[in-house]
């Protein structure tokens, strides 16, 4: 049977040292006993999977807002492309596969509707009274939001996949320093693997989603020296491929050649720094987990070229700014009157303050949820 001696036993003799393991973990904030036949982080795992947090993540945007079309990434379908992209750079680095596959699958529970225009309306409105991150909040929602067990508030994560939630960084996404979570160490290598898994699933999807929508041409990414490489050398193998086959393995040959270089670079940092555990490699003070310095270069025009092609976009600039007025307005109608907010959220408002229940409320919503809600509220002939 595997139980936790026998997981115990695995975890010691196939992941590396420097590996987080699971008998190793600081810890559940409420003590729990734990499964027979899970380790803390699978069953963290199977947790966030089941949490209604996660769920909503189906109907809140990546880049394209959920009725625009059927075929493009949501927030849920990113995070589930993060999490198996994670779950191969760990394995390959003899990484605890579990561990980084609950941080990246938690790594978004934070998210508002309408992807990152919504986090900046509630961060304007929340300026004086400690902004808003979804980070914090995704930590703030596997603590307290999340309402499933008789004993405690939250779904009682371990120490470790809080400190992954909090500390997850990337171009679009800031550390938080938290006293609790050691600000000045670095985090685990297998939180620094989900960094880097997000960064490279929403590149590859981006564009990928930026094609099928058109506001990308490929003519322009032909620009790009990453694109141009690996464009001649699939034409050279395939002449005639349909243009959607061709894209799909374009993508994939994108993503390999990005992982494949991340892992050979980061075994290289491992190897220099002599790394014989996981304390030692939270207090190396930088990432370890990193691209070589020619796949660096090669990326950095392509994250210019979305930035200034997709999410500079005037399609994608009015819907965030189409969205980011819905929130506003929606955050004001329930300040001036929170008895218009929901029963269960109306219970927080004594300990809370209506202003962080409101904030709250919306940053739990779907696209699509956010948007009944406005008609209810603004639309003299809508049902409320």
């Amino acid at each position: 049977m595997l139980d936790h001696r026998r997981i115990k036993e695995l975890e010691d003799q196939f992941l590396a040292p420097y590996a987080m393991k699971s008998h190793d973990t600081r810890g559940r904030v409420h003590l729990e006993k734990e499964h027979p036949y899970r380790s803390v982080y699978q069953r963290d795992r199977d947790r966030v999977i089941h949490s209604a947090a996660f769920r909503r993540l189906e109907y809140k945007t990546q880049v394209f807002v959920n009725h625009e079309g059927d075929y493009y990434r949501t927030r849920l379908t990113h995070t589930i492309e993060v999490a198996q992209i994670a779950r191969t750079i760990a394995a390959a680095l003899g990484l605890n596969a579990d561990l980084t596959e609950a941080i990246a699958l938690a790594h978004d529970l934070g998210h508002t509707p309408f992807g990152h225009s919504g986090e900046d309306a509630l961060n304007e409105l929340m300026a004086k009274h400690g902004g808003f991150n979804h980070n914090s909040h995704g930590l703030r929602v596997v603590d307290i939001l999340e309402e499933r067990y008789p004993d405690f508030p939250g779904i009682n994560l371990t120490w470790e996949v809080r400190e992954g939630i909090i500390k997850h960084s990337s171009a679009f996404d800031k550390s938080v320093k938290i006293k609790e979570f050691a600000p000045n160490e670095m985090p685990t290598l297998e939180t620094q693997v989900v960094d880097i898994a997000d960064e490279i699933a929403y590149d590859n999807h981006d564009l990928d989603d930026g094609l099928t929508s058109g506001l990308l041409k490929e003519e322009n990414l032909k620009e790009l020296e990453l694109w141009d490489k690996i464009t001649e050398q699939i034409d050279n193998k395939y002449a005639k491929l349909l243009p959607e086959r061709r894209k799909y393995l374009v993508i994939r040959s994108l993503i390999d050649m990005q992982v494949t270089d991340l892992i050979k670079e980061t075994e290289k940092n491992i190897g220099q720094l002599n790394l014989k555990s996981c304390a030692q490699a939270k207090k190396a003070g930088i990432k370890i987990v990193s691209f070589s310095k020619p796949m660096r270069s090669l990326r950095k025009p392509l994250r210019g070229f979305l930035m200034e092609n997709l999410y500079n976009h005037y399609r994608v600039i009015r819907m965030s700014s189409k969205a980011k007025r819905f929130i506003q307005e929606l955050f004001t109608i329930y300040l001036n009157n929170p008895r218009q907010l929901p029963a269960h959220m109306q219970k927080n408002l004594p300990k809370e303050g209506a202003r962080r229940v409101v904030c709250d409320y919306i940053a739990g919503m779907t696209d699509r949820y956010c948007l009944d809600e406005y008609k209810k509220l603004f639309d003299p002939y809508e049902k409320v």
